[in-house]
């Protein structure tokens, strides 16, 4: 925590403060509306992605970076079809190619809004998918982790398409999307594989993995299968789990309205929970990997939206019962920091 205080965050913040004077000179308004309302209201998601950082600190001036100019792109990118002037999946996928580009180093990138109204942001999101591609250039490994690193990045394209198309659409296609990929994920539903495509952490993990020049393919993938599905589904459901007033109000999708009872979904959340804890043993440095599934517990069950939900106050005493030390350690800090910060 110290390190994440004195090194990671300020270091965030600044490239943070970066993007958005770029953000303030985009001179479409409903664009630069848009790049700014994701640069402050999602920060916090930067934040916690440049904890990656943290074992690899000589090579952070790239990890730190490459991952608010990735995060930064996803969170514009949500901004953009929460509130599009288009329901076009097309659309949709266009804009999400640059999430592919940015990962792939050999890319050329695209007028991304070809195929909408808003046209002309001044080179923002074209200049963020540059500024990926050149960092992921000075990764050593990078060329074993890139396959792992797109199929995740694929997957999470897809589900920006699904889950923003027309609200009467999009439960028949994230189903008939899973049926294609259901077994990859036979212990999951439909609805925890698509909360699992939604998690950017295994990426920032690859990106930190590919930082080591003997970094091998096969290192590449056991990091994937450890990541993929549970960590990755288990930091997605908890968004859900403290959005759901939130998105109830908003008529915004959220995964964990489709269990049949709270029983059922504190349950499954349980399980994912187990089975992340089981994944990372498998993988280098499982005491880091272990220290993010309890600091995302901590985090989000921790979070002031969880006392005004009754049903999910009640679920989250029931996970927090029995916890390890770190756990309670992360939840005291962050309770802390929300208030002194």
């Amino acid at each position: 925590m110290r390190r994440v205080y004195k090194y990671t965050i300020p270091e965030t913040r600044k490239e943070l403060t970066e993007w958005r004077a770029k953000a303030e000179k985009i001179p479409n308004e409903e664009l630069r509306n848009q790049a700014l309302a994701s640069l402050k209201d999602k920060q916090f998601h930067c934040e916690g992605g440049t904890v990656y950082a943290l074992p690899d600190m000589p090579k952070r001036h790239i990890l730190i970076p490459l991952i608010v100019s990735y995060q930064t792109i996803s969170d514009y990118l949500d901004n953009l079809c929460d509130r599009s002037t288009s329901m076009d999946p097309n659309d949709f996928r266009l804009l999400h190619q640059s999430m592919l580009d940015a990962v792939d180093p050999e890319a050329t990138p695209v007028n991304y809004y070809a195929l909408r109204e808003e046209q002309d942001d001044g080179g923002y999101l074209r200049n963020l998918v540059t500024t990926c591609q050149e960092l992921t250039r000075q990764l050593p490994g990078y060329a074993s982790a890139k396959p792992q690193i797109q199929d995740l990045a694929g997957l999470y394209t897809d589900l920006q398409v699904y889950k923003h198309i027309k609200p009467e659409l999009r439960e028949t296609a994230l189903l008939e999307w899973w049926a294609e990929h259901r077994h990859r994920t036979p212990q999951f539903r439909w609805n925890e594989f698509a909360a699992a495509t939604g998690s950017t952490l295994g990426v920032f993990m690859l990106f930190l993995a590919a930082s080591d020049d003997q970094l091998t393919e096969e290192q590449a993938a056991s990091i994937h299968t450890a990541y993929f599905p549970h960590v990755c589904a288990l930091h997605i459901m908890l968004d859900y789990l403290i959005d759901q007033d939130e998105d109830r109000i908003g008529g915004d999708l959220n995964f964990c309205n489709y269990y049949e009872n709270v029983e059922t979904m504190l349950d499954r959340i349980a399980f994912i929970v187990e089975m992340a804890r089981s994944d990372v043993q498998n993988i280098p440095g499982s005491a880091f990997h272990r220290m993010i599934i309890e600091g995302l517990l901590a985090i989000y069950l921790s979070d002031p939206k969880v006392s005004e939900q009754q049903e999910v106050r009640a679920i989250s005493k029931r996970l927090m019962k029995k916890s390890p030390m770190t756990r309670v350690f992360f939840f005291i800090f962050s309770r802390w920091i929300r208030k002194h910060m």
